[in-house]
């Protein structure tokens, strides 16, 4: 599934969202039972914020009870969201041990 909202009518965005994740977010999602993966995203030069969503099945998804989302802070429901099937995955090879905690959002502050 993908959903995604365009943060023009919201007093937040991509940038304001990522406090959102590192407080919350993430630790959340990851008990989801048949959620596979999460991968949050943002565009912030078109005011863009949302999420790719991997499911176990169908099934799981729809029972799936869901915690907090953004849209609590976003203030309005999303603009788009499509459900699609998976013709096949991949996983390339790579040196990570998980793809668990990457991303904008978890990496520490600027100071």
């Amino acid at each position: 599934m993908i959903a995604w909202w365009d943060l023009t009518d919201s007093a937040h965005t991509a940038e304001t969202l990522r406090d959102f994740l590192r407080e919350e977010a993430e630790q959340s999602w990851s008990d989801i039972p048949g959620l596979l993966l999460k991968v949050w995203v943002s565009d912030p030069e078109r005011n863009r914020w949302g999420a790719v969503f991997l499911w176990e099945s169908a099934e799981a998804a729809a029972a799936a009870k869901l915690p907090r989302s953004a849209a609590e802070l976003i203030g309005y429901p999303l603009e788009f969201r499509e459900w699609f099937d998976i013709e096949a995955t991949v996983e390339g090879g790579h040196g990570l041990s998980s793809l668990a905690g990457l991303g904008l959002a978890l990496q520490p502050p600027a100071a």
